[in-house]
């Protein structure tokens, strides 16, 4: 009987598998992150290794309340039985109760059609804190400014710095640390760091939900005198511009913490640390303001060494307020935290004036600029971040709106200095700086790129390198609005969580970036924000409040639940949230369906590229589109979604009945024989797609959409609605050749264009720098529609053909103009990778397919996993 090594490790979220070497078996073990904060977490494994038609038969799961039971074999939690089957997602934990803080140890045993196999490498996780009087801690604060703060539109609010000694008589056998800093935290115990991550912890609606973080604290503490320092920033929480638009803008309040650090010793007892008031506090220290939209100060020569060590002099500090709490349930965050995900070195420094300095990072990144330098005390350094610059080589400052971006250092004077600040993020490509001491140079500096800890888990390249460089600008412009929640620009004063900007897109992101904990977190967000009435808003959390009553914005509510069903395997989503779907569509439905026609629609098909470039709006009337067209068309769209959460919920369908209706009185009012309202291209995408044109009237219709694109050169003429379907509609039409047109155009208005004219991200306009480049986010995604998922579905031909993978639809296209194609995608069951290229007339495509999945190859079923080649001297490669 052959046996198998497997090796197990330990996530969160997903990583990129590579391929195991020759007669071997590899297995990554995941606990879904909600774990931390339920009873019954699920558990997965994702095999991986070599051989043909490897697939799973059995499999068996051990979880031991210590790792020393574990090695013996015994689950003392749960011992499951030998389970037969191929399951290997997402299994619910059914052993004892599990209690708050309890931690958890745990290996399978897989059975292949190959023989029996090894235990896995044990993995861990612990619990979160499950009931509210788990809490021993109170929240404390200070509910005031300081005379050196600002309370204002523009406000002007130091960090705040809290610390506590404690002492033990007996050594420390475990350790652990709950903590929620709003706005964000930075936490040390015995001068020791806590953590890689940054801008921690998630944001929300605090008065709904405020997230806290948990940390094995164990190797810290120890026996005699400890201390425990945190250092509170303003974040979202202290909002950015209080007391400015307050019918627009959501207030919290001034930053508040509550920590609860709880030990177990050596001999069986335990003890609680918590956030009272015997702590101590000040906010005169060196981070002197801090604000998202605005940047961050900070005077080194006011730092207190020592201050989170034992035996620090604070007897000058204050006593903390009892403050009250946010109002938001608590719970544990299972989003991955924000971390510095990468570092990119300037390519350039040039003097501007006798005083400052433009550097040049040869990048759009979102995150953070650190400097070195050497100064005497007192010296001061400022620097501005901007996307581009004006004409004279200054930074252009006029799309950035009243968002300051500045950050100031203070040298203490005492040798070389390092320093990044801490409690915001820019998003930049220049920055001028001014106040350096000497001659700065490239090397005195390093940009530090800060996103959610999601690994890219896709990549596509092809023959052409402009849509090369087009994939590369999207991954960089995904990367930098991922903060905790997904927000539509990181660069000038709004910063927020859209909506409409995230529907479609969402889709294609999830090709690059292991997403699924963001986005399930995002909708909670929206849930949180609907109000009783059923409304949504626009934005969610709700920072601003933008209820304007339309179908597509709120909508990506459905679409999301739907992608992360369909890409990651999981119905929880739909579980949880299907009541809010159904409230909110049940509004809208009441308040604006007439005839079955939905009569409101806000945005329209939003940034629809003008006829001339110099236009900000167009003013040709066959590019708009109706927006109760749109608005009808997305609500047959949501009736059809949930009718399919009905069914995977086994609930009532009180849909398709009424979606019949819609589609009915939708073509009445707007089909005119061979085409659709205006006939605008998005006019005629949108029933295509969503299959609300009749059978017999589809060729007219897909002709005339074609005959509109050849109206307009064939370039792109649709906004952010029809854009979320057009690459993808176009190739089921049969015009691959025409979708690859469009995605590589040069010329105006493109994706293309965008990199023609030296962009590194995308655009928010398409036209932004001829327009109004004012108006301009040049590190915007809502543009990128559905050019992702394209690319990996139609031209890869890597698709889910059941949910999460567990069966491949394989079926690129091959358009004329590519000579290859090449992508992999490391799928919630392992890697899936397909190559094609034309070689002397044929083509050749190899796919390599993971263990425990099939895949459907035009029409045939492969099952297992394995690498295949397929030729032909046809564009069809069986």
């Amino acid at each position: 009987m052959r046996r198998h090594l497997y090796h197990i490790v330990l996530l969160f979220l997903a990583t990129a598998a590579q391929a195991a070497p020759p007669q071997s078996l590899q297995c990554e073990q995941m606990i879904d992150p909600e774990g931390i904060d339920t009873r019954h977490p699920r558990l997965s494994w994702q095999i991986t290794g070599d051989g043909s038609n490897l697939h799973q038969t059995a499999w068996q799961i051990l979880v031991a309340s210590s790792p020393e039971l574990l090695a013996k074999d015994r689950g003392d939690l749960w011992t499951s039985p030998r389970t037969p089957g191929d399951q290997s997602r997402m299994i619910p934990y059914a052993g004892l109760p599990l209690k708050s803080g309890q931690s958890c140890y745990w290996k399978v045993k897989v059975w292949t059609n190959t023989g029996t196999t090894e235990w896995s490498t044990p993995a861990h996780w612990s619990m979160g804190l499950l009931q509210p009087t788990d809490w021993k801690a109170r929240w404390i604060g200070y509910d005031e400014g300081f005379p050196w703060d600002s309370v204002s539109k523009f406000s002007r609010l130091s960090a705040r710095y809290f610390r506590k000694e404690f002492s033990t008589n007996t050594p420390v056998k475990k350790a652990t640390l709950y903590i929620a800093g709003l706005g964000h935290y930075l936490v040390a115990i015995n001068g020791q760091s806590i953590g890689d991550q940054v801008l921690a912890e998630s944001p929300t609606d605090y008065t709904k939900s405020v997230k806290y973080n948990i940390f094995d604290v164990t190797s810290l503490c120890k026996q005699g005198a400890n201390a425990i320092g945190v250092t509170l920033g303003n974040g979202r929480f202290f909002t950015m511009r209080p007391k400015y638009k307050p019918q627009k803008i959501k207030e919290f309040g001034f930053p508040k913490l509550l920590l609860q650090l709880a030990l177990e010793y050596a001999n069986g007892q335990h003890r609680l640390i918590t956030s009272d008031s015997t702590w101590r506090f000040t906010a005169d220290g060196a981070i002197r303001t801090n604000n998202e939209y605005d940047g961050e100060e900070y005077d080194a020569t006011k730092e207190f060494p020592g201050w989170t060590q034992p035996g620090f002099d604070d007897k000058k500090w204050l006593q903390p307020q009892y403050t009250t709490a946010p109002g938001g349930h608590l719970s544990a965050q299972t989003d991955e935290p924000i971390k510095v995900m990468a570092t990119i070195n300037p390519v350039s420094i040039k003097q501007l004036d006798s005083s400052t300095w433009i550097l040049d990072m040869g990048q759009n990144i979102a995150g953070w600029l650190q400097l070195k330098a050497k100064g005497a005390r007192g010296q001061h350094i400022t620097l501005r971040f901007a996307e581009t610059l004006k004409p004279d080589g200054d930074l252009y400052t006029a799309n950035l709106r009243d968002a300051r971006v500045t950050d100031s250092y203070t040298l203490k004077g005492k040798g070389a200095e390092t320093w990044h600040p801490v409690f915001v993020f820019h998003g930049f490509r220049y920055v001028a700086i001014t106040g350096y001491p000497g001659t700065p140079t490239i090397d005195d500096f390093e940009g530090q790129v800060t996103y959610d800890n999601l690994p890219t888990i896709g990549y596509v390249e092809t023959s052409d390198t402009l849509l090369n460089h087009i994939i590369k600008n999207a991954w960089w412009g995904i990367n930098a609005n991922y903060k905790g929640m997904p927000i539509d620009c990181p660069q000038r004063n709004e910063r927020m969580p859209w909506l409409g900007d995230r529907a479609t897109g969402s889709l294609g992101e999830s090709y690059l970036f292991a997403n699924e904990n963001l986005y399930a977190k995002w909708l909670q967000d929206i849930e949180e924000s609907q109000k009783p009435d059923g409304a949504l808003p626009d934005v969610a959390p709700a920072y601003w409040n933008y209820y304007s009553d339309n179908m597509t914005w709120p909508g990506t509510y459905l679409l999301i639940a739907d992608m992360l069903y369909t890409q990651f395997g999981d119905a929880k989503p739909i579980q949880q949230h299907y009541a809010s779907m159904k409230k909110w569509l049940d509004y809208m439905t009441g308040k604006y369906e007439k005839n079955g026609i939905m009569t409101k629609d806000k945005y329209g098909d939003w940034c629809v590229p003008p006829e001339s470039p110099q236009l900000i709006h167009s003013k040709d009337t066959l590019r708009t589109t109706d927006g109760q067209l749109i608005a009808t068309a997305y609500y047959y769209h949501f009736l059809t979604l949930m009718a399919k959460f009905a069914a995977i919920l086994h609930q009532p369908d009180v849909y398709t009945t009424q979606a019949a209706e819609v589609k009915k009185a939708f073509n009445k009012k707007f089909l005119d024989t061979d085409h659709y309202s205006n006939n605008s291209v998005t006019a005629n995408l949108l029933p295509l797609y969503f299959h609300l044109a009749p059978g017999n009237a589809r060729p007219a219709i897909i002709r005339q959409l074609f005959n509109r694109i050849a109206q307009n050169q064939d370039h792109i003429s649709t906004g952010v609605i029809g854009t979320q379907w057009l690459m993808r509609g176009l190739t089921r039409f049969g015009q691959p050749d025409l979708a690859l047109r469009l995605a590589t155009n040069k010329d105006y208005p493109g994706w293309g264009y965008m990199v023609q004219q030296g962009a590194t991200t995308i655009w928010e306009l398409w036209n932004g720098n001829t327009a109004d480049p004012a108006m301009n986010s040049q590190n915007h995604i809502m543009l990128l529609g559905d050019l992702l998922t394209w690319c990996f579905e139609d031209l890869a031909g890597i698709a889910p053909a059941e949910p999460g993978f567990k069966k491949i639809r394989m079926d690129p296209v091959f358009p004329k103009n590519l000579n290859y194609v090449s992508a992999s995608y490391n799928s919630p069951y392992g890697l899936i990778k397909s190559t094609w290229r034309r070689e002397e007339g044929t083509i050749i495509w190899d796919i390599t397919i993971p263990p425990n999945t099939t895949a459907i190859i035009h029409g045939e079923t492969i099952v297992g996993s394995g690498t295949h080649r397929f030729t032909s001297k046809t564009q069809t490669p069986i």
